[in-house]
């Protein structure tokens, strides 16, 4: 494992069905750990594994991740994805913000537990090639696990690991209460729960 160069561009991609505050820890450590100057949020468009549960559609995940980056001006949040048509594969998306950023380094950020699945996605070699990756910490998968995997892609030094607050937090549970009608405050940044509430979006 090592270290990213200062001053590189984290991306972190995800349905954000809603964004709660585990993912904008997420980010903020991203950025403290690594002296990173920004993150990019990346909605999923179509998710290419597996029906997004609950979705209450692109623009909406949009609407509402850009609700909860709008307090940080070190997060901004990229429409690639959600303009796009067909499946989300973040090698396309990591090309295509590669070309926009010149030869600042981008700085993939994901749970271990996706980290351990990279070798089933779309092209995993070409997301290691453009970008490092950030590796958030998760309980029962080891820094050992996510090395094999990125020996296995020829990537071996090209992650981070990143050591995370526990947060017990999930999109899944936030949907789960905003159906059930109870209060999302605390769990989500505060315009996001004031957004899924006027919609009624879960409900």
């Amino acid at each position: 494992m090592s270290s990213a160069s200062p001053g590189g561009i984290g991306v972190l991609g995800s349905a954000f069905n809603p964004p709660h505050l585990g993912h904008l820890a997420l980010a903020q450590e991203a950025l403290w750990q690594l002296g990173l100057d920004e993150v990019i949020l990346v909605p999923t468009g179509e998710a290419p594994h597996k029906r997004i549960a609950d979705d209450p559609g692109r623009e909406q995940r949009l609407a509402m991740t850009r609700l909860a980056a709008a307090d940080d001006s070190r997060f901004s949040v990229s429409t690639l994805e959600v303009e796009r048509k067909g499946p989300s594969y973040t090698y396309e998306t990591l090309e295509l913000l590669a070309k926009d950023r010149g030869d600042r380094e981008l700085v993939f950020v994901m749970g271990a537990d996706a980290a351990v699945g990279l070798e089933s996605w779309r092209e995993p070699q070409r997301v290691t090639e453009l970008a490092r990756l950030a590796v958030a910490r998760r309980s029962g998968i080891s820094e050992a696990d996510v090395a094999a995997v990125l020996r296995s892609l020829g990537a071996e030094g090209r992650a981070t690991m990143l050591e995370m607050p526990q947060f017990g937090v999930s999109s899944s549970a936030v949907r789960e209460r905003a159906a059930a009608g109870r209060p999302l405050r605390y769990l989500v940044p505060e315009p996001v729960a004031r957004f899924v509430e006027e919609k009624g979006i879960y409900g």
